[in-house]
């Protein structure tokens, strides 16, 4: 998971594929981001392998859970959502760990516009590498379709930021983003890719043994980005559902409990099939 020294690209970006099939990745999920009207919202919050429904591992809480509304031209509001979270259980087929739900009421998402969710962990420690990970996460969805704020930056210490609408994707669309880092690009980072094969049961609080794709090899689990010069990248959606994207190690904060810290940025996205 560390992440690795190449030189700076001039393409838009470079695909690639990777060896490990274990990404680790945070998950905010709700079913839908595309809303027609105001509703409440059922969340979920875990540290997962999606692609998989692999090993989990235990965040270290939620240091902070927020959401950025807007629309048109308004003013940008931020709600603070930490007295929404319950703590749970979440079960994959051969692992077990604490994660959050959160039933956000209707009178947070009940106007027309964009909503940035983020939420930002606690730190896990990965024995294996000898290194904390923390993954903030932002997750955007629209109610009636009003945009908003989803091309702005939030201001946190790392983030992706879209450059297409996160939740207006068809399949086949490419997906575009810069990587920032205290709001700076990021050359050459490491954007690792995974697709949600696995789709989360909110009523069990667990991921299925039964994924939608068939791999044909452990390269295809994972993929990666690199960002070109300008912290650009961009990965063409080849199927529907949930994708998220990872920066590794891009945030300034490189040390916790004298330890190396690996802090990322995660942005999930939803596409849909054109019929």
């Amino acid at each position: 998971m560390k992440k690795r020294l190449i030189p700076f690209l001039t393409a838009v970006c470079v695909l690639t594929v990777v060896g490990s099939a274990f990404a680790h990745f945070m998950v905010m999920y709700t079913p839908e981001v595309a809303l027609h009207s105001g509703s409440d919202l059922d969340m979920r919050v875990l540290f997962t392998h999606p692609a998989e429904a692999g090993h989990m591992m235990d965040m270290g809480g939620i240091e902070e859970f927020y959401v950025l509304t807007q629309r048109g031209d308004s003013k940008v509001k931020k709600t603070d959502l930490k007295g929404y979270l319950k703590d749970i259980e979440w079960a994959n087929p051969h692992a077990k760990a604490p994660a959050f739900s959160a039933m956000i009421p209707k009178k947070v998402v009940r106007s027309m516009g964009d909503y940035v969710f983020v939420m930002k962990p606690g730190h896990y420690f990965e024995k294996e590498e000898g290194v904390y990970m923390q993954q903030i996460t932002k997750l955007i969805l629209n109610v009636g379709g009003v945009p908003g704020n989803w091309a702005d930056p939030v201001g946190l210490p790392c983030e992706i930021v879209p450059l297409i609408k996160p939740y207006g994707l068809w399949t086949g669309n490419v997906f575009k983003a810069q990587v920032l880092s205290e709001g700076k690009p990021v050359a050459g980072a490491e954007v690792e890719v995974e697709f949600m094969n696995h789709m989360p049961d909110l009523s069990t609080n667990s991921m299925p043994a039964e994924g939608t794709v068939e791999y044909p090899h452990d390269a295809f689990v994972t993929q990666t980005i690199y960002s070109d010069a300008n912290g650009y990248i961009a990965f063409g959606i080849p199927k529907a559902g949930w994708w998220g994207f990872a920066a590794l190690g891009v945030g300034p904060e490189k040390e916790y409990k004298g330890k190396e810290l690996g802090q990322d940025a995660v942005i999930w996205v939803k596409a849909v099939d054109m019929k």
